[in-house]
């Protein structure tokens, strides 16, 4: 069933492309198959989804995502010191290297290198897309409802 707008609880089909403040390319759907999103279940920034509301089928728009609408600050607590016997023997370790460790519930959880100081290994655990302005262009090729 179509509908004119998108509003919540609407599923939307979408080309998109994000890029960062320096115009750095971070992921698009422009060259592939178009995306499909559902307003409202969660999975979406909420400021991606306050700039989609009132969209209709054919709009092509660019739009801009302040740090706090999207991925958030970056935040000190989640940069962690750890030791360099917490990784093993024979990996290399260096600024900017992504390794990956498991939480309580043996989930994923990618950190970043971002300092070494003689036994001391500090981590970070913000999303790497943390405080970052976010530009978005998108294209909208059908907007229904999810029910």
């Amino acid at each position: 069933m179509s509908v004119d707008v998108i509003g919540t609880n609407s599923q939307v089909t979408l080309h998109f492309a994000l890029k960062l403040d320096d115009g750095q390319l971070v992921d698009s759907t422009f060259e592939r198959d178009a995306a499909k999103l559902t307003i409202g279940d969660g999975n979406l920034l909420p400021g991606f989804e306050a700039c989609l509301m009132s969209l209709k089928a054919g709009d092509h728009q660019t739009f801009t995502v302040a740090p706090e609408n999207g991925f958030g600050q970056p935040n000190p607590q989640n940069v962690q010191r750890m030791k360099r016997s917490d990784f093993a023997v024979d990996m290399p370790l260096s600024p900017g290297l992504m390794v990956s460790f498991a939480d309580a519930q043996g989930a994923e959880l990618p950190g970043v290198i971002k300092e070494i100081e003689g036994d001391a290994v500090y981590v970070d655990f913000n999303h790497p897309l943390a405080g970052k302005e976010l530009l978005f262009e998108v294209q909208v090729i059908e907007v229904s409802n999810a029910d």
